[in-house]
């Protein structure tokens, strides 16, 4: 939940006023109090149900409620972010948070964005 709330879209210039459309997320996300907390926010989950949640909800049958449906393309999509997530943290400087103030750390992730996307050219200009 504690990352749920510090949600925010920014644009080029002022203060977060949108929200994401969506929110994906694993399975260890899958919570009635997140799902609650996106929807009181109009922001659709794309997060798939636990099996043992499902389990539950249909031992309870009509009074468990309505399966949980998400978008499995976007969800899809997910796999896109956490291996780029994997791309950054192979640099040390990225992978070891300590001993940097957020400026110097967001020079490093932005040092090491461009490095990924210099070596990234060669194969995209095929």
């Amino acid at each position: 939940m504690a990352v749920l709330r510090k949600i925010r879209v920014r644009g080029p210039v002022g203060r977060p006023r949108t929200r994401p459309e969506a929110v994906a997320g694993d399975k260890a996300y899958s919570s009635r109090g997140n799902r609650v907390h996106l929807r009181r926010r109009g922001i659709k989950a794309v997060i798939p149900e636990k099996r043992d949640q499902a389990a539950n909800r249909k031992k309870k049958g009509p009074r468990g409620g309505r399966p949980v449906c998400y978008d499995a393309g976007l969800y899809k999509e997910r796999n896109t972010v956490e291996r780029l997530i994997n791309k950054l943290k192979a640099w040390r400087a990225v992978a070891t948070p300590y001993d940097k103030t957020p400026e110097s750390y967001l020079v490093g992730l932005q040092l090491r964005a461009s490095v990924i996307w210099i070596k990234d050219l060669p194969r995209t200009s095929r």
